[in-house]
Order: C-alpha cells, then sequence, then structure tokens
C-alpha cells in the first residue's frame, strides 16, 4: 500500500474553486502530474441531511447561478393532501415559468427546488410546507410570484393563487452563493428533499497526487495557513477566502480551500507575484 498527498480541485463554474489536500492510500502506483478534469458526481440520496449532499448542493448552486438570478418562496393558503401533492404543484408552477421565459424568447429553466416540510404524527399528511426555488433571471419579478396560481377556471380572468410567493435577485460575494445554500441545507423542525432541472451543469474536479508531500502539509499548517502570498503562487489566478486544516489519528493533516476567480487574472505572472509579495 503506498500512501501520499492528494490535492483535489473542485471548480464551481468559472468563478470558484475548493481545494482539497489530503492524504490517500492505495496499492497501485502514484499517478504523476494533474489528472484529466472529471466531472463530480451527485449524491444518488435527493435529501440535505448528509454533509456531503449539502457540500455538494452548495457547489451546484455556485456552478450554475449568481448574478441576475432569482430565489423565489412559495407557500400554500390551503395545504396539500401529500408532499408528493405539493411537489407536483410547484413543477407545474416551473413549467408555467418555463412556458413563458419561451414565450420571450428566454433560454429554458433552470432550476434546484427544496421541498420544506413536516408532517403529523398520525400519517404522511403535511401539516406544514412551503418550496424554495432557486433559478435562472431574465423575467420580471412580478411576474415570477404572479404565475404562482392555478389554471383560470371559466368566467375568471386569472386563476386563484395557491398562496403567498417571493421573488428575491441573488446577490453573491466572495463566497458566491454558500450562504444561501447553507440557510436552504440548514437542519429544519422537519424534513427536506430537493430536485433539479436536467440541464444544470455539474461540478468539476481534477486531482494531482505529486504537488504535495506530507511533510510540506505540515510545514504549510504550521507555517502558511493564513499567508495570502503562499496561496496566491500556489493558485496564481484565485483569491483566498477560505482555509481550513483538520487532523485525524490516523491521517494526519488535510487542508481545506475555498478560492474565487481573482479579478487581476488578466495581468501578467511578474505583476500577479509583485502584488503578492
Amino acid at each position: 500500500m503506498r500512501s501520499f498527498i492528494r490535492e483535489k480541485q473542485i471548480y464551481c463554474g468559472k468563478h470558484f474553486m475548493e481545494v482539497d489536500i489530503f492524504s490517500k492510500t492505495q496499492n497501485h502506483p502514484i499517478r504523476r502530474g494533474r489528472g484529466e478534469k472529471k466531472k463530480v458526481s451527485a449524491p444518488k440520496q435527493r435529501n440535505l441531511n448528509d454533509k456531503n449532499a449539502k457540500r455538494y448542493f452548495t457547489q451546484l448552486v455556485n456552478t450554475n447561478f449568481g448574478e441576475g438570478d432569482l430565489h423565489v418562496t412559495v407557500t400554500y393558503a390551503e395545504l396539500p393532501e401529500t408532499i408528493e401533492a405539493a411537489e407536483k404543484e410547484a413543477s407545474n408552477y416551473l413549467r408555467r415559468i418555463a412556458h413563458k421565459r419561451k414565450r420571450e424568447g428566454l433560454p429554458p429553466i433552470k432550476y434546484v427546488l427544496v421541498t420544506e416540510y413536516s408532517t403529523g404524527k398520525e400519517g404522511d399528511r403535511p401539516v406544514r410546507i412551503h418550496h424554495h426555488i432557486i433559478m435562472s433571471g431574465g423575467l420580471e419579478r412580478d411576474a415570477i410570484e404572479d404565475l404562482w396560481r392555478r389554471p383560470k377556471k371559466k368566467g375568471q380572468k386569472l386563476g386563484e393563487r395557491i398562496g403567498f410567493s417571493n421573488a428575491d435577485r441573488l446577490k453573491p460575494n466572495d463566497y458566491g452563493l454558500e450562504a444561501l445554500s447553507r440557510y436552504l441545507t440548514k437542519e429544519p423542525a422537519g424534513k427536506k428533499r430537493w430536485s433539479s432541472s436536467q440541464n444544470l451543469e455539474r461540478p468539476e474536479y481534477r486531482t494531482n497526487d505529486s504537488k504535495y508531500t506530507r511533510r510540506q502539509v505540515e510545514r504549510i499548517v504550521r507555517d502558511e495557513l493564513d499567508n495570502q502570498a503562499f496561496w496566491r503562487k500556489q493558485y496564481p489566478e484565485w483569491d483566498l477566502t477560505e482555509c481550513k486544516p483538520a487532523y485525524s489519528e490516523i491521517t494526519g493533516w488535510a487542508i481545506y480551500l475555498k478560492l474565487r476567480r481573482s479579478e487581476n487574472k488578466g495581468r501578467s505572472k511578474r505583476e500577479r507575484e509583485r502584488q503578492a509579495e
């Protein structure tokens, strides 16, 4: 068995990257140099109870959404009989939005849908339920909110409102949309499950098994964790936003980084290094 340090770069679209630096053991030869880009695998379970599922959710949101997109919250004036009925109502709502986007010449909708609910002690009938939807922008917020209606019946100008609806524009920061993602995946009093459109881009990753050694990682933890200039040299097109060490008695130190694309990307390598000094 061979033990080595793996660097795993996870690309969340063009603007954000996470880097895991950790010990790994395997019985086949260590690959030298950077590997090819691969898609991050989606979790099998569509719940948000698992730590890795929450991390993937945040990475997926940062990969696909940003400035100009929307966070929409919708509730019910009259609760549906089942969670499945509520998700069908939300799906119909998204179809109406998709239809309106098509009429206005906009690209197909991208979305992630989070359903938060709780059920009574007897059976599966929900006693509280609402949906959060992160979706691509382009339509006016008033139009998005107004589509949270049932189809109009004969003699009606507009269909009956299903409940409350509110659309807010997304405001990413140095961490992208991590704050919103954390809010949507926090442990609720009830339960949560999520789904997404099939046209989302998945985060990509690339590994390198020869960039760091165990001794280098120990030195970084001891001397370089908060050294912006050090990390700028390691990842010259990126700005460090977070650096967290983690220790295991079995595997030793690991380092987890979060970075955003540098606004100075267009500058020469010498200019970037001069700024980092």
